[in-house]
This record gives C-alpha cells, sequence and structure tokens, in this order.
C-alpha cells in the first residue's frame, strides 16, 4: 500500500511538473509570436491591441513557397513582377483603397472574450470609413444568455456605424453563437459548420433525497415569491418548475424576436426549434447567405482591399490562461457530444 502511494506521489509530481512546463511553454510561445504585430499599443494595465498585416503575411508565405519549388530563373523573374505589383501598391496607398479589419472571437460558456472584442470594436469605429469591412471569424457554441447577449450588442454597434460586419463560420454557431452571428450584413459558413440550435435550455441536479438518505436538512430562505424556483438541494416543487419553464420560454421569446430583427424572412416557426444544421442546409433555410471557408474569404479580398487582423491581448495571470483554455475545451467537447449523439 505504501509502495503505491509513493508511485502515486511520484506520477502526480511528475504529471504537475508537465503541466508546469507546458504552460510556461504557451506563454513564452504567446510573447514571441507579438514580434509579428505591424503594430501594437500597452495599455497602463498591460493589455495590448495588435495590427498584423494579412496582404503582408500572405505575400510572405508565397514568396516562400515560390522560391522553394521554382527553378533560380523563373524566381527570379517572379520575385521582379511581385516587386514592380508592390510598387504599384504603394503609389495606390494615396488612394481611398478599401480596408477589411479581422476579428476572431472563440466563445465559451461566459462569453469570456466578450472584453477584447469591445475594446477591438471601439478602436474600430474611432477609425472605420463607410467602405471598411469588418469580418468576423466566429467560433461559438452558446452559454449564457446574458454574456452572449452582450456579445451580439458589440457587433450591434457596428451595424449601427453602417459598416459592412460579415460574420464567418467555420466550425459552429449554435445558440449564442448564432445570436451573435444574426447580427451580420452577411453569414458565411464551411461546408460542415454547425448552424442554429435556437433554444433556451436550464439544467441542474437535486440532491435533496440524497441528503433525505443521509439525514443532513437543508434550508433556504428567500424574501420574494420566485427568488429561487430550482435549487439544487432542496426540494423542487411543480409550482417551481412550471415558473422556471415560463421564464425560459419569455426568454426564448426574446432570442426569436432578435434574429427576427435581424434576418426578417426567416420561418421561426422552422428554425427556432433548438435544432441544429450544417451548412448545406442551414443555407436553404435562410440562416447563412453563402458557403465558403473563411481563408477562401480573405483569398478573394486580398487584391482589392488592405487586410489588417486585430487582437486584443489582456493581461492575464497564467493561473488564468489555463482555466481559460481548460473551459473553452470544455465548451467544445459539448459541442461535438452534442453533434455526435443527437
Amino acid at each position: 500500500m505504501t509502495e503505491a502511494l509513493i508511485d502515486y506521489g511520484l506520477f502526480a509530481a511528475k504529471s504537475l511538473t508537465l503541466i508546469i512546463a507546458i504552460v510556461l511553454g504557451l506563454i513564452l510561445l504567446a510573447r514571441a509570436r507579438r514580434g509579428g504585430a505591424l503594430g501594437s499599443h500597452d495599455d497602463d494595465d498591460g493589455s495590448r491591441l495588435e495590427v498584423v498585416d494579412l496582404n503582408h503575411r500572405f505575400a510572405n508565405m508565397a514568396d516562400i513557397l515560390k522560391h522553394a519549388t521554382l527553378p533560380p530563373k523563373l524566381y527570379k523573374k517572379a520575385a521582379k513582377a511581385e516587386r514592380k505589383e508592390e510598387k504599384a501598391r504603394a503609389k495606390a496607398e494615396d488612394s481611398d483603397r478599401r480596408r477589411l479589419f479581422v476579428l476572431d472571437f472563440h466563445g465559451d460558456i461566459m462569453a469570456t472574450e466578450t472584453g477584447g472584442l469591445r475594446e477591438m470594436i471601439s478602436a474600430l469605429l474611432l477609425v472605420a470609413r463607410p467602405d471598411d469591412e469588418v469580418l468576423l471569424r466566429l467560433d461559438n457554441s452558446g452559454g449564457a444568455v446574458h454574456e452572449h447577449g452582450l456579445a451580439a450588442s458589440q457587433l450591434l454597434r457596428i451595424r449601427e456605424r453602417n459598416v459592412k460586419l460579415t460574420v464567418a463560420v467555420d466550425k459552429v454557431a449554435a445558440s449564442g453563437g448564432y445570436l451573435m452571428a444574426c447580427v451580420a450584413n452577411r453569414i458565411v459558413a464551411a461546408p460542415f459548420a454547425v448552424i442554429g440550435s435556437i433554444g433556451v435550455l436550464a439544467e441542474l441536479p437535486n440532491f435533496h433525497r440524497l441528503l433525505q438518505e443521509k439525514g443532513i436538512d437543508f434550508e433556504l430562505h428567500t424574501a420574494g415569491e420566485y427568488k429561487r424556483t430550482l435549487t439544487v438541494f432542496g426540494e423542487n416543487t411543480d409550482e417551481g418548475r412550471e415558473k422556471l419553464r415560463q421564464q425560459l420560454e419569455e426568454t426564448h421569446g426574446l432570442f426569436k424576436a432578435f434574429i427576427h430583427q435581424h434576418r426578417p424572412d426567416l420561418d421561426l416557426d422552422k428554425v427556432a426549434t433548438g435544432e441544429y444544421w450544417h451548412a448545406e442546409q442551414a443555407l436553404e433555410l435562410g440562416l447563412i447567405d453563402a458557403i465558403t471557408t473563411s481563408d477562401d474569404y480573405l483569398l478573394a479580398a486580398h487584391d482589392d482591399a488592405d487586410l489588417f487582423k486585430l487582437r486584443y491581448r489582456a493581461r492575464k495571470r497564467p493561473l488564468d490562461r489555463l482555466l481559460g483554455v481548460v473551459q473553452h475545451g470544455l465548451g467544445h467537447a459539448a459541442a461535438v457530444l452534442a453533434a455526435r449523439w443527437r
């Protein structure tokens, strides 16, 4: 028994050491990647807004591939032509060439990236021109109503300033994720992206009978008839359950009204059932406007637009970063299980 405990202790120590090393490595990698930014600005609290020139990044990657695959003479010829095009583009910089700003939003249950989103949008709205466009690459399987409602409200700020907003969904925009997506002027999605799940749910375990069996009393005191409808440890009533169902229906009604405001042609009786669809079906239902990946959307735009990727890096403690990664992973795991078992 003692040897087993020692072995377990050694295993736990090794595992903890490995986790710490991985976290530190991720932090160092994140700091190193900051060097690729076109420009950045640090706030007083250490947070920073970074801007990456995607046209320049695409050109660099293409040049690396040409250098590796073309004969020297052909590479020199291609490089000369590229330099000529760059000079032409530089001369055209004085004209009002349109700009496309790229934002990423990776959702979790509490939509924790909303803080960074609001900072980037505030910066954007200070410089945006009428012919600019914002592309939001959205990956969000939903979560808390109030948090995702705030995230959707941030996107509304773009629409209200008459700046074109496009949402690209490569993986999932479901529930609160679709609440955000529907604000856009246009929604595009990859062929197997998961779209929809327009519904509201509440679920919780109840340990009342277990506590009774163990002789444990639980007391809950409230002021207000419906201060607590259902409880985890107390005895739930049919009246409380009915009140919760009523609240869910009211929230679902608000959800549908919000979607109808921004996509009025949708048949909500057909799509607001809590079901999800892949992109082909979503296109037929009117939930999205086109099928394409965000990568192809950017490649199609880079010839006639200046592409800039914005990143807002809020200062976080290493533990907060680790917990954020875990929470994001759990949210994705839940979405994958839902997609497989429905």
